[in-house]
């Protein structure tokens, strides 16, 4: 099974529109969304939820009223501001540091794994498998959540016997991008033709080489700055990454997103979609069934 992940060293490069259109054009497969902080792509592909699995993670602590003795050690020993003047803990702005818990005199903290997320299996108008999940704010372990969506979809895709899995991963290097690329067949890498896009580049590509992934480089909107357009296919061709597509900068994207559609839906004659058709064959033909 090839696990193909669309990721970008920073946010708002357009690659969750870059998976949408892939996902109408690349056929026997199943999708994942592992941007669990911000989880959008559900809101293209228009899934219906068909189950819920709750993700726990971390620890939360909870005053127990019958036992306190409103002492204040609780409150003196947190360094978070979590307790209010009445002894009840802000589970937001708990941290599970467990010092209340561990200095509490009268044993009046209960100290427990919380509720930290839901992951939720879909399947897509079209019928294809399609899981992503929900990190509550203020939590924490976002890795391990993408560990949970990855394997509920690798078992949804085993069970319907598909060759592919089209992940669209979280932005940035951190701990949530490390467990989207581990283990996966290609880092499709969308950049823009910014300095700092160059940059967040440089530092993706780092990354998928210290974890053994190849990748590939899509650029988007690669006609507003021809200039760095051009140093990204130099360095591109100085790191011998291929260079999928040059996607040119369309407005109407913003539009079929509005109406809750792929740009290759929505306007198929577009030259965004054009290039975006080209870009699918690309990868049909590297990892043909």
């Amino acid at each position: 099974m090839k696990e193909i992940v669309v990721v970008s060293g920073k946010g708002g490069t357009g690659k969750t529109s870059v998976v949408a259109s892939l996902a109408c054009l690349i056929e026997n497969k199943a999708m994942v969304d592992c941007d669990v902080d911000a989880a959008n792509l559900s809101l293209v592909l228009s899934p219906r939820i068909i189950d819920e699995k709750d993700f726990t993670a971390g620890k939360k602590a909870r005053i127990i009223p019958e036992k306190c003795t409103q002492c204040g050690i609780c409150r003196d020993m947190c360094r978070f501001g979590a307790i209010s003047e009445n002894f009840v803990i802000d589970p937001i702005s708990c941290e599970g540091c467990g010092a209340c818990f561990f200095f509490c005199p009268a044993s009046a903290v209960e100290f427990e794994t919380s509720l930290a997320g839901r992951c939720y299996i879909c399947d897509t108008p079209a019928g294809d498998p399609f899981v992503y999940a929900e990190l509550f704010p203020g939590e924490e372990n976002s890795g391990k959540l993408v560990t949970m969506v990855r394997t509920e979809a690798k078992e949804r895709a085993q069970h319907a016997g598909l060759s592919r899995i089209l992940i669209d991963g979280p932005p940035g290097i951190g701990c949530p991008v490390i467990s989207s690329i581990t283990g996966t067949s290609l880092a499709l890498i969308v950049t823009e033709p910014t300095v700092s896009g160059i940059h967040d580049l440089e530092r993706i590509v780092q990354l998928a080489r210290h974890f053994d992934i190849p990748a590939a480089v899509i650029i988007n909107k690669s006609d507003i700055n021809q200039s760095c357009t051009d140093s990204i296919e130099q360095y591109c061709a100085q790191k011998d990454i291929p260079l999928l597509g040059r996607l040119p900068y369309e407005q109407a994207i913003s539009e079929a997103q509005r109406q809750g559609k792929a740009i290759v839906e929505y306007a198929p004659d577009l030259p965004v979609s054009k290039a975006l058709r080209g870009i699918s064959e690309h990868i049909i033909t590297i990892y043909k069934e």
